[in-house]
This record gives structure tokens, sequence and C-alpha cells, in this order.
């Protein structure tokens, strides 16, 4: 429960109780005393491999309450973290809402078909032209051109949905080169290289999957219905659920429309944001130079196992070096092989070194979660994306071709980069948030010891400028 949250209980309600539409802030504090013994205080517990094999499952009443507790069953506190008045969901906000599980599991499942699912399809879509590049080039497409130049998900479920969507660019990766070796036996058809014919395939599959995207994907849980979409995607009662468990898990993803324009003054202070400066130099560091290396199945494996790791221990720190410590000792063994070695031993080595975790979804939700505000976690999430691809710059520089066919400086410079990423950067950034975490902690704490208690607090809430991060009542995850 965060420092927010309320402890106060009173008369309990039916999980199935009606509804009220509250749309705005200045209702009444009676309207919040509501029935709270029956909430949720228990953290969600963690996806955990070993029991989804062994079919390890503690008892669950489906038909139970499955609404947790959150900062809008405060009837003195709540009422400073309400939605804007043009929140595009508000006129499904009720902080009175209550759902059983059975009700919730269902509608995450729906989610994950109706969105996360052909988000999927569409990001693979993408990296289709991505991929195809490389593919053609096989073909003769540089010398041929003359060109010789080298708001659905909590906190707690968009980690492992992000992994899954990255999985879906390493399976593109496998469908392209199976489209590629068709597409380029097409070489002298129309008497046209191989290569166009692949970037007119590949072309149209994206052109056609992202005029799909733009009819099919909306652009919140109470948007779906439109003239091609009568009936929607989900029932009144869904939508609700929806909005409700949401805004419970992340009182700030209501304090913006989702098609309101970011002021250039937001869109500084995000960038300002020191916060989160240290998630874009850890990541893009590392990936400077492994981004260079292609996986496929192997990577997909260890990618979703360590972000499975990260939620259930609910670390990113440690788990996020993990992508490090896994790639050391390949990178030393690599390293330490004499200048003509054994083609087999060679071939191990670099397996077990294309097999990395790749904690990019880890650090992206990661990132997501410590911006706080929805205008703020758009920016830094751009931010973020910049560093790593810029990161593919400085990658063409490691492995040069005065260094081949070993690279033995090449290797040391990984080295050197995954050892300060290990010793010194992801400590650091541990220390960092607990200290900044520590630093929250006493201000706001202190508040309540005082005389004033609850007054303080209230004059804070109703006073700050503070936005996302900078709010007294926000805490880092690492």
């Amino acid at each position: 429960m965060s420092a927010t949250e309320s402890t106060t209980k009173t008369k309990p309600v039916d999980a199935r109780s009606s509804f009220s539409s509250l749309d705005n802030k200045d209702v009444e504090v009676e309207s919040l005393s509501i029935g709270t013994d029956d909430l949720v205080d228990a953290e969600p517990k963690p996806f955990r491999f070993t029991d989804w094999v062994f079919h390890r499952k503690e008892p669950l009443d489906l038909d139970s309450n499955a609404t947790r507790r959150s900062v809008y069953d405060n009837p003195d506190l709540g009422k400073h973290y309400w939605p804007k008045a043009d929140y595009e969901n508000i006129h499904r906000f009720d902080p009175k809402a209550r759902w059983t599980w059975r009700e919730e599991k269902a509608l995450v499942r729906k989610i994950d078909w109706k969105v996360m699912l052909w988000a999927a399809i569409s990001f693979s879509a993408l990296n289709l032209d991505r991929n195809n590049l490389s593919q053609a080039n096989s073909d003769n497409f540089l010398p041929d051109l003359k060109m010789t130049t080298n708001d659905f998900y909590t906190k707690n479920e968009l980690p492992i949905r992000l992994a899954i969507f990255w999985i879906s660019m390493n399976a593109c990766s496998i469908l392209a080169s199976f489209i590629a070796f068709g597409v380029l036996h097409m070489r002298g058809v129309a008497g046209k290289a191989g290569w166009r014919w692949l970037f007119l395939v590949e072309g149209l599959i994206t052109l056609i999957v992202g005029l799909l995207t733009f009819f099919k994907m909306p652009p919140s849980p109470t948007q779906t219905k439109t003239w091609f979409r009568p009936k929607g995607w989900f029932t009144e009662r869904e939508e609700i659920i929806a909005v409700n468990r949401v805004l419970r898990d992340d009182p700030t993803k209501g304090d913006m429309h989702n098609r309101e324009g970011l002021t250039l003054k937001r869109l500084w202070i995000a960038v300002l944001d020191y916060d989160l400066w240290p998630l874009y130099i850890a990541f893009s560091t590392f990936q400077t130079n492994l981004l260079t290396i292609p996986s496929s199945v192997a990577g997909m494996i260890t990618m979703f196992l360590v972000t499975l790791l990260s939620e259930s221990v609910n670390d990113r720190t440690w788990t996020a070096s993990t992508e490090n410590i896994w790639a050391l000792p390949f990178l030393i063994a690599i390293y330490t092989l004499p200048d003509n070695p054994n083609q087999w031993v060679f071939f191990g080595l670099a397996s077990g070194l294309l097999s990395y975790p790749y904690t990019h979804p880890i650090q992206v939700a990661w990132c997501s979660r410590n911006s706080g505000a929805v205008a703020s976690r758009t920016v830094n999430a751009s931010l973020y994306n910049m560093f790593v691809q810029a990161s593919s710059v400085i990658a063409n520089q490691v492995y040069r071709e005065d260094d081949a066919p070993m690279y033995h400086r090449g290797n040391i410079v990984l080295i050197s980069i995954t050892l300060f990423n290990i010793v010194i950067m992801y400590p650091s950034m541990k220390m960092y948030y607990v200290w900044r975490n520590k630093q929250r902690d006493k201000i706001w704490n202190a508040m309540t010891t005082q005389p004033r208690g609850l007054q303080d607090k209230e004059e804070y809430l109703m006073t700050t400028t503070d936005m996302g991060n900078r709010r007294l009542d926000f805490r880092f995850a690492h």
C-alpha cells in the first residue's frame, strides 16, 4: 500500500453493487464513505513459472471481490487524485465500483486477445520492413542503388505483455527469413531484381496491417464503439471495470486526455527529469553492442524468463543486469580463444552469447512506472527509445575491420562495458532510487506525525504544482 492509501474501514458493500457517475473533482466527502472492508489489500501475486508448470494454485473464490484498495477509498485524500474533467473515461470512473475475480480475469483475457495480440501483429509488420533491408542487401540491393555506406493494463501486468510484444519482433525475424528465401528466388521475374520484389511483398504486408490497425485499435476501453464496430468490444460493466482497475492501480493515468497535446513546458520538464536519466544510460551502453548480434529462438525464451523473474521477485535493477552477467563469461571466453580456434568451440560460445536475456521489456516498463504521469510517460518513453536507437551508431564502431577476425579490441570494449554495468551502473541505480524514496518517506511521513497531520497532506495535495514523479507521494520502482 502506498503512502497515500487509506486503512479506513466501513460497512462492506456487495461486489456487484450499483454505480454512480462521478465526473468532477468537486464531490462531497460523504460520497466516498462507502464500504471498504471487502477490498483487497494484498499486492497481486507474481506469475511463477514453476507454479504454472506444476499447476500449483492457491484456492481462489472467483466470485469474491477483486477490487484493490486505493487512495480513492480515503474520504479525505481521494478527492485530490480525481481524474481530470476531460479524461476520456471519466464517465466510467466510479470509486464505488466493485467487481469479482471472475469478471476481472475474463476482462483481462479479452483485452489480451483484442488489444495485445493485434499490437504484436502490427509491431511484427513494422519489423518486416526493418528486416528486409538486410535481406535485400544479400541480393545486391545496395550496389544496385549505388549505395556503399556501412492505458489497458496495470503496472504488474504490463512487463509480461511487453515481453510478449518484443518476442513478436524475434518471431518476425524468423518469418522474414522464410519470406525472403522465397521472394528472392523471384529474381528475374518481370525483369526485376529479387530485392525489388522483396520490398514490394513485405511493403504490401506492412501497408495492409497498418491500415487495419488504424481502424482496429481503439484509443481507450470506453471508445471501442464506432460505425464499423457498432457493438464495441466491451459491455458497460466491463468498461467500468477496465477503467477503475487501472486508475486504482495508478491514479496518474487520469491526469491527461489521451488526445491532449503536450505543451513545450511539459515536454521540457519531462526532458529534464533527471530521475530517469540512469534508465536511459544503463540500457543503451550495453545494448549499443549486443543489438548488432542477431538472436531469435533462444533470445525469445531467455527474454520471457527474465521478465517473469523480474515480476516474481519484484525487482528491476538486478534482473535487468542479468543481460550483462550472462554475456560476460562468454565474452571473456571468446577473447581468450587462440587466433585459429576450434570452430565447434567458437560456435558453442557464440551461440551461448547470442542467447542472452534481452531485458528491454523490463526497462521499458520500469521507465513507464517511474515516470508517474501520462504526459511525462510519453516523452520519457520516446527519450528512452532514442537512446536505444542512437546506440546503434556506436555499435558499428565496436567491431572494426582492422580488428578482424577475432576482434580482440572490440571484445575488450564489450567486457569493459559489462563490468562497468555490473559493478557500478546498476548498483548505483539501485542505491539512487532507494535514497530518493527514503527522502520522500522522511518528508511525507513527517506530515502524519505532526499535530496537523492529515491537514498538512491535504494542503499539499490541494496546492502543489508538482507533477508525476516529482510529487512527494510518489515512490520509484527499483
